[in-house]
């Protein structure tokens, strides 16, 4: 390029599509997140909030999530994977044989002795709390089999360009929460038997949804896409998919640990009562973050993108922290936690103090989606796995620290440890995308000649 024009400006036409196809994603992480809260706030207002409470989020939601782990990572495998007719059936057979053994190991363990060896073992939980979460996990048996459904069919709408309908399967997810918790309220049912009602109805409905949404997307968009050569085998989407397996897996393992050094902690079960409802709104802040990573999975391969998808990402990031901030320094954290969340005084100073330490994780969500996106591009998930043992481990020192010191109220140390860990996840992160980050800006500056 002579010396005497002008650099050509960095591509802008990609800012709408990328928020076209982020706020439905956003929207979707939003109103998910909102299921929680929604879910603790019923409870709070039904006979013994504070044992059911504990029970759904100390043992019935970290049991099912650790049980779903293996197809968790579908929504982005399929966004980055089903570009071809063959690809979809390879990755679908795979889904439902793993969701099918996964839901007779959920049966097993909520309908046999195999339950009461697991809870000891991995939470040590408060012994008013075992019955009612053994209930909740009943209860919940759905779960894994719909959550692999619609996020490996999400996946494929995300890929053509309908992320819109995966906001709208949200809207229906959470609306059935609402009525389940409702017909739960009115009936004065047992609280864990309403939480856990409400989320299994809710996911059944979203999956149903997304099953009839996708079909025209198959038979008149993926069944004529071109052939993606070389084709995917079940061997290259193992070596895929198995490092995301492997992560999933041991960053939701984090869950049922926090949950046993709550048990061993200082007020252990005023802890794990307000650590449901303080998670689900922390989640909500991160939720749009959160959502930018099939933004990035679906877009970075375009020639162009790159400076655009930056710079989304720091505005998401300015605007996440910002709004948690004015939250958190105003009367609205309050409000929330003692209206919404009906929380009783103590649970709900406890829960306000804890959210401070919160502060960070909106912009460590964006990050992290970012550099996770990045890696999935370059093909390179193992990077992605020694992330997340790195989350792991920092977890497991904070925890364990906070149980041997014995001195400081459970709920603060299982924040402390959310912070450091996610510190760690989102350093290893950065320091595996450095070089695809590189290629790909270096690709898009030659495109521009610059």
């Amino acid at each position: 390029m002579s010396s005497s024009q002008p650099p050509r400006p960095l591509a802008t036409h990609f800012v709408p599509r990328i928020f076209a196809t982020w706020w439905p994603l956003a929207a979707s992480w939003l109103l998910m997140g909102a299921e929680l809260p929604a879910v603790s706030a019923a409870v709070a207002r039904l006979p013994d909030p504070k044992i059911h409470l504990a029970a759904y989020g100390g043992i019935v939601f970290p049991l099912a999530m650790i049980i779903e782990s293996p197809i968790i990572m579908l929504l982005s495998a399929s966004t980055a994977l089903s570009k071809d007719w063959a690809s979809y059936r390879k990755i679908y057979r795979f889904m439902m044989v793993v969701s099918a053994a996964l839901t007779v190991l959920h049966a097993l363990i909520a309908f046999t002795p195999l339950y009461y060896l697991l809870v000891h073992t991995l939470f040590g939980p408060p012994a008013e709390i075992i019955e009612p979460g053994r209930v909740g996990l009943m209860i919940m048996l759905p779960w894994t089999w719909t959550i692999a459904y619609r996020r490996f069919h999400q996946g494929v709408l995300i890929r053509f360009g309908h992320s819109r309908t995966v906001g709208v399967g949200t809207i229906v997810r959470l609306s059935s929460n609402i009525v389940t918790l409702l017909v739960g309220y009115l009936l004065h049912l047992p609280g864990i038997v309403a939480a856990a009602s409400a989320v299994a109805v809710g996911v059944t409905a979203e999956a149903v949804y997304a099953g009839l949404v996708v079909r025209p997307v198959l038979k008149n968009e993926l069944r004529f896409a071109p052939r993606v050569e070389p084709p995917l085998t079940l061997r290259s989407f193992l070596a895929f998919y198995f490092p995301l397996v492997m992560t999933s897996l041991i960053s939701l393992l984090a869950t049922p640990l926090v949950s046993a050094a709550l048990s061993r902690m200082p007020q252990a079960i005023d802890s794990l009562a307000a650590w449901s409802p303080l998670t689900g709104l922390i989640f909500m802040f991160r939720s749009l973050g959160t959502a930018y990573n099939e933004v990035v999975v679906a877009m970075m391969d375009e020639r162009g993108s790159f400076a655009s998808l930056r710079r989304f990402a720091i505005a998401i990031a300015a605007a996440t922290t910002l709004a948690l901030l004015v939250f958190v320094s105003t009367p609205l954290a309050r409000f929330w936690f003692d209206q919404v969340a009906a929380l009783q005084g103590d649970l709900s100073n406890l829960a306000v103090l804890a959210l401070w330490l919160a502060l960070p994780l909106p912009l460590l969500s964006v990050l992290q989606s970012w550099y996770q996106g990045s890696i999935m591009y370059g093909r390179k998930t193992r990077g992605i796995t020694e992330a997340v043992v790195l989350y792991l481990g920092s977890s497991v020192l904070i925890l364990g620290g906070g149980v041997l010191w014995g001195q400081v109220v459970g709920l603060y140390v299982g924040m402390v440890g959310i912070l450091t860990s996610q510190l760690a996840q989102t350093f290893w992160l950065w320091l595996r995308s450095r070089s695809v980050l590189r290629q790909v800006e270096q690709r898009d500056l030659q495109g521009m000649g610059l």
